[in-house]
C-alpha cells in the first residue's frame, strides 16, 4: 500500500525536521532540496526514506547540523573543501558551487571534499552547473558494502557517477548511475515489499550468488555492475575504485572499508586514515572548449540521432540519459509522489518526535 504526497507537503516536512535539528533556514531549504530530487525523479530509495536516516546520524552526533563549510587547499582551478561534517545535503552544493565559481573564472573547476556525509543523489549536484552553460560532474564514495571481483570482502561503496550535459532545444543528457548492479537502496525497497533481489545484485559472506535482498544482513555483499566476471562485473569495481580514490583519497577523506556508513546504528570502522565521506565534483564551461551554441546544436543533433534509433521489438524508443527521470518529475510535480506505507510510518515517527504534522 502507498499514499500519495505533494512535493510541497514532502519539502515542507523535511524543511522543518532540518530545521528542529539545528540547520540555518538556508541549510535546512537546500537540504530539503536535494533530498526531494531524488523522489521527483523516480529514485525512492535516495529520497525522504531516507530523512530518518539523516536523523539518527545526527542523534549519533554524526553530523553537524550547523557546518562552517571552509576551502583548506585550493589553486585557481581547483580546491579541497572541509564539510566540517555537515549533512552531504548542504556540503554538496557549497563545494559544487565553488567548482562553478572556478569554471566561471578559469574555464574548469574541480573540487574534492572530505569531512562530509550522504549526499542524496549525484545526479542533483551535476545539474546544478547546468544553468551556466556548463557540463556538471559529480560522485561520492560510501561506506563498504560491495565485494570486489573475485572477493569475499566487502571493500568499497555504491560509489556514484554523474554527469550532466546541456543542450539546445533538446533536454539535457545527465546520466547518473551507481557503480553497482543495483544501489543499497533498491534492496531496502525490496525488502520493504518483502521480494527476492534480481540475479546478480549480491552475493552471500562466502561469495556466492544469491537473490535474497536481505543478504547484506547477513554478512553477505553487493557486486560491482556486471554481477560477475562473465558480465563485465570487474569493469563496474573499476570505476567504483576510481570514484573511491577521487573522492577519499585525493580529499583527504576516509576510502575503501574505512567509509563511515549511513546507518546510524552501525559501528564506526577503527583506525581511520581520513575524514568523513568524500565526494568529488567538476564544472567545465563549454565555452572553454568551443562556442556554446555550436555544441548544443551539435549535443541536440546526438540526442535526436539517438532518440530516432530503431527500438527493439517491445520498445517504443531508445533511452536517453535523463529522459526517463524527466518525465517522471513532471508527473510526480503536477500528481504527487507516492511512498510506500513503511516509509510513511517512519516520516509519522518523525513527526511525533519532533511534535509537527506530516
Amino acid at each position: 500500500m502507498s499514499q500519495l504526497f505533494t512535493y510541497q507537503q514532502l519539502y515542507s516536512f523535511a524543511f522543518t525536521i532540518f530545521l528542529q535539528i539545528g540547520s540555518t533556514k538556508e541549510n535546512a531549504s537546500t537540504a530539503a532540496k536535494a533530498l526531494l530530487s531524488a523522489d521527483l525523479r523516480g529514485v525512492d530509495s535516495h529520497g525522504i526514506a531516507r530523512l530518518a536516516g539523516y536523523v539518527r546520524l545526527w542523534k549519533a552526533d554524526r553530523v553537524n547540523a550547523n557546518p562552517v563549510i571552509s576551502i583548506v587547499h585550493e589553486t585557481p582551478s581547483t580546491a579541497v573543501v572541509d564539510g566540517d561534517r555537515g549533512l552531504g545535503l548542504v556540503v554538496g552544493p557549497a563545494a559544487m558551487q565553488v567548482a562553478i565559481n572556478k569554471a566561471h573564472q578559469v574555464g574548469t573547476g574541480w573540487v574534492s571534499v572530505k569531512n562530509s556525509n550522504h549526499f542524496g543523489i549525484a545526479g542533483y549536484h551535476a545539474m546544478l552547473a547546468l544553468p551556466h552553460d556548463m557540463i556538471g560532474i559529480a560522485m561520492t564514495n560510501a561506506s563498504a558494502t560491495v565485494a570486489p571481483t573475485y572477493s569475499q570482502e566487502k571493500l568499497l561503496g555504491t560509489n556514484p557517477i554523474a554527469v550532466a550535459i546541456p543542450a539546445g532545444k533538446e533536454h539535457p543528457f545527465v546520466a547518473d548511475f551507481a557503480t553497482t548492479t543495483a544501489a543499497n537502496g533498491k534492496l531496502e525497497m525490496l525488502q520493504r515489499k518483502n521480494e527476492d533481489a534480481p540475479g546478480g545484485w549480491v552475493q552471500t559472506k562466502d561469495g556466492a550468488p544469491s537473490t535474497d535482498a536481505n543478504e547484506l544482513k547477513m554478512g553477505g555483499a553487493l557486486l560491482p555492475l556486471g554481477g560477475d566476471k562473465e558480465h563485465g562485473s570487474h569493469k563496474g569495481y573499476m570505476l567504483g575504485a576510481i570514484v573511491d580514490v577521487f573522492s577519499g583519497v585525493l580529499s583527504g577523506a576516509n576510502f575503501g572499508p574505512w567509509v563511515p556508513p549511513f546507518p546510524a546504528y552501525l559501528p564506526m570502522p577503527i583506525n581511520l586514515p581520513g575524514q568523513g565521506i568524500g565526494h568529488f565534483f567538476g564544472a567545465m564551461r563549454i565555452d572553454a572548449f568551443r562556442t556554446s551554441e555550436a555544441f548544443k546544436a551539435d549535443m541536440d543533433q546526438w540526442i535526436y540521432r539517438f532518440k530516432t534509433a530503431t527500438p527493439v521489438n517491445g520498445f517504443d524508443s531508445v533511452i536517453i540519459p535523463g529522459e526517463p527521470e524527466r518525465i517522471i518529475e513532471i508527473d510526480r510535480r503536477e500528481n504527487g509522489i507516492e511512498l510506500m506505507d513503511p516509509v510513511v510510518a517512519d516520516l509519522d515517527k518523525l513527526a511525533v518526535d519532533f511534535k509537527i504534522e506530516l
